[in-house]
């Protein structure tokens, strides 16, 4: 299968020479060293037991058909991505991204934007102040040591932009250097972000004054907030940010201006939202979802279907797909109604609700997975081993195979820093690098 597309843009051939071997988490014991662009040449099969299990596995054709997927709804409402980098930590898929036309990459720490662009990403969106001056000098270091390279920072308080002005002072960029910096709204209880518009309009003339600074936009994280009533209360708060601060001339006039939201769940009510915002100028409007690429079977797909039905956005022709699984054996059966499967808090992320199982496979018996019966569900979670609840008559026996989903896949991908690529059949094609 060629994985052209998920090379990455710079340092690909460094990555391949990664070595993999008895000591690398998924990788068969019996494998010996060998080079992670080799894995897809080794002929593992997945059902045919080649692998130890627990194992994660990316299904290259979906996570192809979800990068084609945003592409299309960038397109159909006047959008451009910059994908949160954080939720895969994985370069060969910010080159897939990349490729597929994003803007920039968006990071949270200096250590994502450090990897992000080792890897070849030319804009970084760092959605977060940074505090510190070890985390302040390394963003205007970078900036310093490439004048091909852009970078946006957050501002939410006037600590913050002297924090990033002396930084500026200490750097001594020249004068067509300045760093770009978004004022981040918030909202109370939330995290961080100016709360109210006097808040927001101070922030914003600090960054304006400050020499090596430029105030570039306007931003937000909607994605932790509980229900669409609440999305739209706060994205209604923030254009009328936007839109104070744009009549008070505090943005910089020789490039768009920047208006960007954050969130996987929302990203339909903020392109309705953004659309509507009146600006004096140009305007570059930013969504900035990241479990796009893999989708899920929970919360995310919860918010798809709710999406699909308001249809209140353009919305391409077919559907986002989950694309990240977590295969794992029934290891012990004792009690008529459960089962422990050899999978646990360390090899799949819990943060949204317990994974859930979607497909069974008996190696030697069966031809090809099958949908798992309704009522086996988990109801706890250990280190190492899972508790599936089993319905009465459930097939399920010791040797087993069962595939899990799950949500919020970012806590999933944080737990392998080596996942298996697989095609049609579960043959494994290639290798995921990934970065936490």
């Amino acid at each position: 299968m060629d994985l052209s597309d998920f090379a990455t843009l710079e340092n690909d051939a460094e990555l391949a020479a990664t070595r993999l071997g008895h000591l690398t988490k998924g990788i068969p014991p019996a494998a010996g060293a060998l080079a992670l662009g080799s894995v897809g040449q080794q002929g593992w099969n997945l059902l045919r037991g080649d692998l130890p299990l627990p194992a994660c596995v990316l299904h290259v054709d979906r996570v192809r058909d979800n990068s084609r997927w945003m592409k299309e709804f960038l397109a159909l409402n006047d959008l451009v991505i910059a994908p949160h980098g954080k939720t895969t930590m994985a370069p060969q898929l910010f080159s897939l991204q990349l490729r597929a036309g994003a803007w920039a990459i968006t990071v949270g720490t200096i250590h994502q934007m450090a990897v992000a662009r080792h890897f070849g990403a030319r804009r970084i969106l760092m959605a977060n102040q940074p505090i510190g001056r070890v985390a302040v000098d390394a963003c205007f270091a970078q900036l310093k040591a490439d004048p091909g390279f852009e970078l946006y920072l957050l501002a939410e308080s006037l600590a913050g932009v002297e924090m990033l002005a002396a930084g500026a002072r200490r750097a001594g960029l020249a004068p067509d250097r300045a760093i770009d910096v978004l004022l981040e709204v918030g909202y109370p209880g939330g995290r961080t972000g100016c709360r109210d518009v006097a808040t927001a309009i101070a922030v914003a003339e600090a960054v304006a004054a400050a020499p090596g600074l430029r105030l570039a936009g306007i931003e937000n994280f909607e994605g932790l907030l509980p229900t669409t009533e609440a999305v739209d209360s706060f994205l209604d708060t923030y254009a009328g940010v936007a839109e104070a601060i744009a009549a008070r001339g505090l943005l910089r006039k020789d490039a768009p201006v920047i208006l960007t939201a954050g969130g996987s769940a929302f990203f339909d009510r903020v392109a309705r939202r953004l659309a509507r915002i009146q600006m004096p100028g140009p305007v570059l409007r930013v969504i900035r979802s990241g479990c796009y690429i893999t989708h899920d079977i929970m919360g995310y797909e919860k918010n798809f279907r709710r999406m699909k039905a308001a249809g209140e956005v353009g919305l391409p022709g077919h559907d986002l797909t989950p694309a990240l699984e977590v295969w794992t054996y029934v290891q012990s059966r004792h009690d008529a109604t459960k089962a422990i499967v050899s999978m646990g808090r360390r090899d799949i992320g819990t943060d949204a609700g317990w994974p859930i199982p979607t497909l069974w496979f008996r190696p030697g018996a069966m031809e090809a997975p099958q949908p798992v019966p309704v009522g086996h569900a988990l109801e706890g979670m250990n280190d190492q081993h899972s508790h599936l609840v089993l319905p009465p008559g459930s097939p399920l026996a010791v040797g087993d195979m069962v595939a899990f989903g799950m949500g919020h896949p970012c806590t999933t991908f944080d737990k392998w820093d080596n996942i298996l690529m697989v095609g049609p059949g579960y043959d494994v094609v290639g290798a995921l690098r990934t970065f936490f």
